[in-house]
């Protein structure tokens, strides 16, 4: 897989590829797959595809409109047919498998999604494994036991990992950049003050944080002042947070192993950093019902979420992506239509929306930088099983690009409960 990764570029002498095709056990049924091809080529409407065929014939889909230009290798038809029947989970299966390879996938990703609409079902699973991938994930919804096993899934990976290539805040969300040179620790510093100003709070106010990760947003709060309550289903995030707040010496924070449906008690404030991903649609209400019943008259939510464009939710909903399949197991992404209807029907005013996908997109891209380069000094954690890190830096490219395309983004919003 790694040699997938690096591939070069495609030159004009014969690939391996080529060479192999006649051993292609699908190769039968190329007409078939350079069918497929011509729905993609239909669907770019803006950017390119140089792409390398199984045969070692090239071939540019797309290219009409300005947009990114991502080079492919097909070195087996397998990867289309994988993409025809497991839509994105399939293609990341099929990059495991080496049957497709790119010197740089982001530009890929970011393709589809730029072209989102254009491409309709080209890139979503098909009817039969669609089904079993919904019926998978529909067993790991977000009810109590399988919120607490699903988020244990992704972030009781370790703390020793996830501080390998996280900024030393440990924070584990998009930052803020003034600029684009901005150091990644400066930059998720001014993130984590905007959603503090956001609750409006002042020194002694008690603020309640759903989805308190690894303590960053807690230690600022408690260091102007406030009176902080985190919640975590993630006992490994809860050791980290303990341990630092006893470091740093402050005394008015606690973290809690608490479902955010168990919460108890009234709050000046409640803030929540990209933890609603985690939620599912199914439990949106019973989110925004703890949110609004937690918060005292008059007082502010300050949340962070990432959103699927409005026009595509539907038939993103309607499928299991590769971030579903292997990442988020009961994740979704928000309909930021829906979800405002939802908090203004429980009398949460959404107030001050503010979108950032870019500075996810760098965010995504230093991560990756750090990645590698822990990875390559043999500094990650060595009982992960094979294929781990070859896993989650595919993850890491693949929202990048989704947040360069952008039919993904990630916003800030303040709901402000009536009085």
């Amino acid at each position: 897989m790694k040699g997938a990764m690096h591939a070069s570029p495609p030159s004009t002498s014969p690939t391996p590829a080529a060479a192999a095709a006649p051993r292609d056990p699908l190769r039968w049924f190329a007409p078939l797959f350079e069918r497929m091809l011509d729905q993609v080529d239909r669907g770019l409407v803006a950017g390119a595809i140089e792409a390398t065929l199984p045969d070692g014939s090239r071939r540019r889909i797309g290219g009409r409109g300005e947009g990114p230009v991502a080079i492919v290798v097909l070195h087996r038809w397998r990867a289309m047919l994988r993409l025809a029947t497991g839509g994105s989970a399939g293609w990341y299966e099929a990059w495991v498998a080496g049957d497709w390879s790119s010197p740089d996938p982001v530009p890929l990703f970011d393709l589809f999604m730029r072209n989102a609409r254009a491409l309709g079902n080209v890139a979503r699973a098909g009817r039969l494994t669609g089904a079993a991938r919904r019926l998978i994930h529909w067993s790991r919804r977000n009810h109590r036991a399988n919120a607490r096993r699903n988020i244990q899934f992704h972030y009781d990976l370790g703390n020793d990992f996830y501080r390998r290539w996280l900024d030393p805040s440990m924070t584990y969300s998009s930052a803020i950049f003034a600029d684009p040179a901005e150091p990644l620790e400066a930059a998720q510093d001014r993130k984590l003050q905007a959603i503090l100003d956001r609750t409006a709070t002042r020194p002694g106010d008690t603020i309640l944080e759903i989805g308190c990760g690894w303590g960053s947003f807690a230690e600022r709060a408690a260091r102007a002042g406030r009176r902080v309550h985190g919640l975590t289903l993630s006992s490994e995030q809860k050791r980290f947070v303990d341990q630092r707040i006893a470091d740093a010496g402050l005394e008015d924070v606690e973290v809690s192993l608490t479902d955010y449906r168990d919460a108890t008690g009234s709050y000046d404030a409640i803030a929540s950093i990209e933890m609603v991903e985690a939620v599912g649609q199914e439990y949106w209400p019973a989110y925004l019902d703890a949110i609004a019943a937690r918060l005292k008259p008059g007082g502010r939510a300050a949340l962070q979420y990432i959103a699927i464009e409005d026009a595509l939710f539907d038939a993103y909903a309607g499928n299991v992506d590769f971030i579903q399949a292997y990442i988020f197991p009961g994740g979704l992404l928000l309909s930021t239509e829906r979800f405002r209807a939802l908090a203004e029907a429980r009398g949460l005013s959404w107030q001050d929306e503010h979108r950032f996908g870019l500075d996810y997109a760098e965010t995504l891209r230093r991560w990756r930088v750090d990645f590698d380069a822990a990875e390559a000094a043999g500094a990650l954690p060595r009982d992960f099983p094979p294929g781990f890190a070859e896993l989650w830096r595919y993850y890491l490219m693949y929202c990048e690009g989704g947040f360069r395309g952008g039919g993904i983004h990630v916003a800030q919003v303040t709901l402000v409960k009536q009085a």
